[in-house]
């Protein structure tokens, strides 16, 4: 079984030795997705006065993430449909309802992925209220040349 892992342009580059997204013969492997630009700014980050004090929106950020991760599937001409288990990770379990509303814009239970969702002491920068990590299911033979 080859392997190949994929940095996808245009997505912020990892801040580490790892890539956006990797295919094991029929599975793709997407690492820890945040909602980084690639400016380097974050979704879902917002001032709201003069002092600084920031607002972390879960909804945005959540959004922001599985659209990163729609796009790094897509890489591989795999979709969000193709997803088999998702796992996610909240800074906050008091984020879980926003999180959820956005996720079920995405996802059912019926045709969604399995999901676990766990609560993390942080993520690798303090803007960062949610990551996501996933697994889909795309055959070889259903990627088109390109």
């Amino acid at each position: 079984m080859s392997t190949k892992g994929k940095l996808v342009k245009g997505k912020a580059t990892p801040r580490g030795a790892y890539p956006h997204i990797k295919r094991a013969g029929d599975f793709l492997f997407v690492s820890g997705a945040s909602s980084r630009m690639p400016d380097n700014t974050f979704a879902g980050v917002n001032k709201i006065d003069e002092m600084g004090t920031m607002n972390l929106d879960i909804r945005e950020q959540t959004r922001a993430v599985i659209e990163n991760i729609k796009d790094y599937l897509a890489a591989e001409g795999a979709s969000l449909t193709d997803l088999v288990d998702i796992t996610s990770f909240l800074v906050n379990m008091n984020d879980f309802a926003g999180y959820n509303e956005v996720y079920k814009e995405y996802f059912n239970s019926e045709t969604g992925p399995a999901r676990t969702t766990v609560a993390v002491h942080q993520l690798p920068h303090p803007h960062l209220v949610v990551e996501i990590k996933a697994m889909a299911y795309f055959p070889v033979k259903n990627k088109q040349i390109s």
